[in-house]
């Protein structure tokens, strides 16, 4: 993922911790707020010690989040700043169902695009 796709300074994490609107399921909680006029969305992950104490876990965690919103990115809203905060419940979860519980709670804070068009054939 570019740098130009994550929140990176401490300013922009506040503003979007502060007054976005948040989101959570047993894994994840994410923080929204609306960018108008923004060429694509930004994304800043946390993964705070109460998930594991080890690094290499929790570093584990944000690659697999990192993934996860890059396959999608095609369906995530452009004109967004979202932060992603991950929960001790996501330790023990493989990147498959890490992927599931990104995806459920992004659809119930309707970040997600619903109107993308379907790949069927017709005959």
């Amino acid at each position: 993922m570019r740098k130009s796709y994550r929140v990176k300074s401490e300013k922009d994490f506040q503003l979007v911790f502060e007054t976005g609107q948040s989101m959570a399921n047993k894994a994840f909680v994410l923080y929204q707020l609306d960018k108008v006029n923004q060429p694509h969305f930004r994304v800043g992950i946390s993964v705070g010690k109460k998930v594991g104490h080890n690094a290499v876990l929790r570093n584990r965690i944000k690659r697999c989040i990192r993934a996860a919103i890059t396959e999608d990115k095609h369906m995530i809203k452009k004109d967004v700043d979202f932060l992603v905060i991950a929960r001790p419940y996501v330790k023990d979860l493989d990147m498959k169902c890490i992927k599931a519980n990104l995806e459920h709670v992004m659809k119930l804070s309707n970040l997600l695009i619903s109107d993308i068009p379907s790949q069927v054939e017709e005959n």
